[in-house]
């Protein structure tokens, strides 16, 4: 689902506002008459692909009702450097007071966006699909997910209960590949597929014949997972994760991966330049 449940992201947008506002601010309140009209525009500073704009909606609708805010552009289109691609309006010291909170959400999440665009587009025509992980901002999961399908990417599984990922720790602890396969298979339902990590070949191998239904290759270089895909011949759906970056990810897809999981698009993405400018 492409929408955003604002019934669970409400709490999120109304701690940030909390936190940056506190008992009030004191700065527009000295100095800007509280009866004063004033309109805002939403310049880009850069290319970017924008993410989080019904969220910036949402933050000036909790901080006034009087405030009138559109835009010319989608989550998920291309903005370019220099465009307005938004305006609002209402009392000037509403719109101060939910500024610095709009931005913060607009940036990260136009950011998560580009980058993951520029990861799509790096894999364009292999076939291959990106994949968000968990390694997200606490409490923000869903809105960084959200960013990543706003690029072009897809999700990987929101949390630990949503599907069975049999990672090293896991396997270390279970007694082996096949165990943790055996006993994950005895513990979940038949509707369930279940997805382990694997390092090498003999866990590879121990993975198939194990029955696993899909098969994680962290951290093996292009021309070992080009093996993998040659052993495995479509048998189960293979990803790769692991030291991938947008200089290496197309050689990784051109192996014939089914996924490439890359953490960085919410952990390592820069903020999208963009500011929010003032008229009276």
């Amino acid at each position: 689902m492409l929408e955003l449940d604002f019934q669970s992201l409400d709490s999120v947008i109304s701690a940030a506002l909390q936190e940056d506002l506190g008992f009030g601010d004191i700065t527009t309140q000295a100095v800007v008459s509280p009866n004063m009209k004033a309109r805002g525009e939403f310049v880009a500073k850069q290319d970017f692909i924008l993410a989080g704009w019904p969220v910036v909606v949402r933050i000036f609708h909790h901080v006034s009702e009087k405030i009138a805010i559109e835009s010319s552009c989608r989550d998920g289109d291309a903005v370019a450097k220099g465009i307005v691609f938004g305006n609002l309006s209402g009392p000037a010291t509403r719109l101060l007071s939910g500024e610095r909170v709009a931005l913060n959400f607009l940036q990260r999440l136009s950011g998560v966006a580009t980058l993951t665009r520029q990861f799509v587009e790096a894999v364009s025509g292999t076939g291959t699909s990106i994949l968000d992980t968990r390694k997200t901002t606490p409490g923000l999961r869903a809105l960084e997910k959200y960013a990543v399908r706003m690029g072009g990417g897809r999700n990987h599984r929101f949390g630990l209960s949503d599907g069975v990922l049999i990672k090293e720790n896991h396997i270390t602890a279970a007694g082996g590949v096949a165990e943790a396969i055996r006993k994950a298979r005895a513990a979940i339902d038949h509707l369930k597929k279940i997805e382990i990590e694997v390092t090498t070949f003999e866990e590879l191998n121990q993975a198939l014949d194990a029955g696993a239904d899909a098969i994680l290759l962290d951290n093996m270089k292009p021309g070992q997972v080009r093996e993998a895909v040659q052993q495995t011949s479509g048998r189960v759906p293979l990803e790769v994760s692991g030291g991938i970056h947008l200089d290496n990810v197309r050689e990784y897809a051109l192996t014939g991966v089914d996924f490439i999981s890359v953490g960085a698009l919410t952990h390592s993405f820069k903020s999208a330049d963009i500011s929010l400018e003032l008229k009276i």
